[in-house]
């Protein structure tokens, strides 16, 4: 079996207005309290109420055994790491879900440059050398991306700040990081 994380909320957790918002705010606190400078992390979602009546055993190993009646939930299950080495989009190309992953995730650390800065951006670089031209450059800025996609279309975004790194600075958003969406949408085709 996969290895799995401990993804409860906790009470720093703010309420959102949909599991997709909540899991993917769980998964980003989890990030957050592991630190910076982590390897990207991919997690399937799964339907609670699924995982209670199919695995109970299991359900109750991870604290899921309370019956939150009429609540929809998702619960986050940390993936295997990803391979060292490997691009992300090519990994992302090999995944595949069982039917009973209803939705993705991944969390992943970048360098992003303000929208102001993009017009200064030399269009003749090699990806290597843009990663280290971002990287020198005086307004970048260190992020936490925690991206979430279910089977049914359905998207949100967190994205951390470095330098404003608590929980009631995350922004979401269904559209923050529509690349990442589409890639891990794509591991459902």
């Amino acid at each position: 079996m996969l290895s799995m994380s401990n993804l409860f909320p906790s009470p720093g957790t703010p309420m959102a207005a949909s599991p997709l918002t909540r899991a993917v705010l769980e998964i980003d606190e989890y990030a957050a309290g592991l630190g910076w400078d982590r390897p990207a992390r991919l997690f399937a979602l799964v339907d609670t109420a699924r995982l209670r009546k199919q695995e109970p055993r299991l359900a109750r190993q991870l604290g899921l055994d309370q019956d939150d009646a009429g609540k929809v939930q998702l619960t986050p299950i940390e993936q295997d790491e990803l391979p060292k080495g490997m691009a992300l989009d090519k990994f992302l190309g090999t995944v595949a879900w069982p039917d009973s992953v209803v939705g993705c995730a991944l969390t992943v650390e970048r360098l992003m440059l303000p929208p102001s800065a993009e017009a200064a951006v030399p269009s003749d670089l090699t990806d290597k050398q843009l990663a280290k031209w971002v990287a020198g450059h005086a307004e970048r800025q260190e992020v936490r991306l925690t991206v979430g996609v279910l089977r049914d279309g359905s998207r949100e975004s967190a994205v951390r700040l470095r330098e404003k790194d608590a929980a009631s600075e995350v922004l979401t958003g269904a559209s923050l990081v529509p690349g990442l969406a589409e890639a891990l949408a794509a591991t459902f085709s």
